[in-house]
C-alpha cells in the first residue's frame, strides 16, 4: 500500500507548511459526494490519530484514513498550473469513472 506525491507536489506542500508555520504534512481521504459517488479531501495535517497510516515522499508525510485508503492505494499527487489555474491533480488506479466537472470519482 501507498501513496506518493511527486516532487512538484511536494515542494507545493513544504511551501505551504512553512508558511503556515507549523504542521507534520498533508491529510489524503476521500468523502462521499459529487456526481460519481467520492471526492478527495485535502487539508494540512497537525496531529496524527492512531489508526492513520503514513506515507513520505520527498520528505513530506501524507497521512491516510484506513476508510480512505481503500479507494487511494497507489495514488500519485501531482501539482501543476495550466493558464491562471493551479492545484492537485490525482492519478489514481482505482478509479473507473470520473464525472465531467472533474470534482468526483467512481471505484
Amino acid at each position: 500500500m501507498s501513496i506518493t506525491l511527486t516532487e512538484k507536489a511536494a515542494q507545493h506542500v513544504q511551501r505551504y507548511l512553512l508558511r503556515r508555520g507549523k504542521g507534520l504534512g498533508l491529510r489524503l481521504g476521500v468523502r462521499t459526494t459529487g456526481c460519481s459517488g467520492l471526492a478527495y479531501k485535502l487539508e494540512y495535517v497537525d496531529a496524527l490519530a492512531p489508526e492513520d497510516q503514513v506515507f513520505e515522499s520527498y520528505g513530506i508525510k501524507v497521512v491516510v484514513d484506513p476508510k480512505s485508503l481503500a479507494y487511494i492505494d497507489g495514488t500519485e499527487l501531482d501539482f501543476g498550473r495550466e493558464g491562471l489555474n493551479e492545484g492537485f491533480k490525482f492519478k489514481n488506479p482505482n478509479v473507473k469513472d470520473e464525472c465531467g466537472c472533474g470534482e468526483s470519482f467512481r471505484i
